[in-house]
């Protein structure tokens, strides 16, 4: 049985970036807007830090976004949850600006809108610890389209992390699929490629490779977009 899924990361695999440039000049923004409302911004960004550890931890009982609204209410109390709307506010507003710490690469949505013409299953398999709306934004700056994914995970709507094998476990069972018939790409050896253990394939996209672990990489199919396309087609 061939491939006939095929689970994309985003950050640094759709939306080329360094990632530590783009985490700065998200921390530098957020801090900047909820300044007015009293967050100091160490304080702020030390307690997001806090937040997703929270949520790279989770069990699954209840999503991310629950799991770090809890952690960062009990850090702040509970004005966090009146400034809820400001947070939210925030990625439909300034976040939208720090697009220009991304870079941009044609071939990610050629290779997605490629796959989908050609009858496969398309996941965004992004690791959920960002809300709806800023997931579906650097989906959008990828040049694609959130409708073009039969599922994207985001922290409101899954409660595992990557590099969890249960992220990966659940995302099959919601949507039904077998391991043996999906392929795992990302560019984060210790996130994504885990996805090998539950069966499923995996390549490792190298054009902003991470590897922090400094793991052996040398067993995993790995390469750019044009070499992706050639091993799927070896797939089947």
């Amino acid at each position: 049985m061939g491939i006939q899924t095929v689970l994309f990361d985003l950050d640094g695999t759709l939306l080329p970036m360094d990632l530590e440039v783009f985490i700065k000049a998200y921390f530098n923004s957020l801090a900047a807007k909820m300044a007015s409302r009293g967050y100091e911004p160490g304080e702020l960004i030390s307690a997001i830090w806090t937040g997703i550890r929270a949520m790279v931890k989770n069990d699954g009982v209840r999503t991310n976004g629950e799991v770090f609204w809890e952690t960062f209410q009990g850090i702040y109390g509970e004005r966090v949850r009146q400034d809820e709307p400001y947070f939210n506010e925030y990625y439909r507003t300034d976040f939208q600006k720090i697009q220009s710490s991304c870079g941009f690469d044609p071939r990610a949505a050629q290779t997605v809108c490629t796959l989908k013409a050609a009858g496969y299953r398309l996941v965004l398999a992004t690791n959920p610890v960002f809300p709806t709306v800023a997931t579906e934004s650097r989906i959008r700056w990828a040049g694609l389209a959130p409708e073009d994914f039969e599922l994207c995970t985001t922290y409101d709507n899954i409660g595992f992390c990557k590099p969890n094998p249960a992220y990966y476990q659940e995302i099959l069972r919601r949507l039904g699929l077998k391991p043996e018939e999906c392929l795992m790409v990302g560019n984060d050896a210790a996130e994504d490629m885990p996805a090998e253990t539950l069966g499923m394939k995996v390549f490792l996209l190298t054009d902003c490779l991470i590897n922090n672990q400094n793991m052996d990489i040398s067993r995993y199919p790995q390469g750019s977009f044009e070499q992706l396309t050639e091993y799927i087609q070896q797939l089947g």
